[in-house]
């Protein structure tokens, strides 16, 4: 059972059923918000009755010995908007957006933001695959390891990333979640 009862994550519910989104006075809008502050601009995105996305996948933990279940973002930090430019000022005044991205092909978006939704709601596992991958020079954003730069030498589970002494060709590896990293 959640923590809190579940709380609207698609607004309106036939958003993604939009079949041509051309013609509209609306746009496609990737907000990047401030760190864990996705479900708080949900709320108020629904409470000003802005067309919003923010896909949500269940976890289950285990606090003080039961069994509970979380839905946490997808997609860290991102949620997505359908909006006029009015309301894209209305999503601004919540005060947890770091920014809002234009999207290019807003049909492919949506396309692709409908199959997410089916994939939630047909309570498949899912994981995020990022792009980085095995061999890359990547640096830790965040964390109590930030700015340490090492290469990533495995991706499985959890990657692998190795910081290396070069002079004594010798180093150690630590796992680490990749949303932790960026590529340099």
């Amino acid at each position: 059972m959640p923590i809190l009862r579940a709380e609207p994550n698609i607004y309106p519910e036939n958003l993604l059923a939009e079949e041509d989104i051309s013609g509209l006075n609306r746009s496609w809008k990737a907000v990047y918000t401030k760190s864990r502050q996705e479900k708080a601009l949900a709320r108020h995105l629904h409470q000003t009755e802005v067309p919003f996305f923010l896909p949500l996948i269940p976890k289950d933990n285990l606090i003080r010995g039961k069994q509970v279940r979380s839905l946490l973002p997808l997609f860290t930090n991102y949620a997505f908007m359908f909006c006029t430019d009015i309301e894209r000022v209305t999503a601004m005044k919540s005060n947890r957006i770091i920014s809002i991205l234009d999207v290019e092909d807003e049909q492919q978006l949506v396309t692709d933001l409908n199959q997410i939704n089916q994939l939630i709601v047909a309570d498949v596992p899912l994981s995020i695959e990022s792009q980085i991958s095995t061999g890359q020079m990547v640096r830790i954003k965040s964390g109590a390891f930030e700015g340490f730069e090492g290469t990533v030498i495995d991706r499985t589970k959890k990657t692998r990333l190795l910081i290396a002494v070069n002079y004594l060709q010798q180093g150690v590896s630590i796992e680490i979640e990749d949303y932790m990293l960026e590529v340099i």
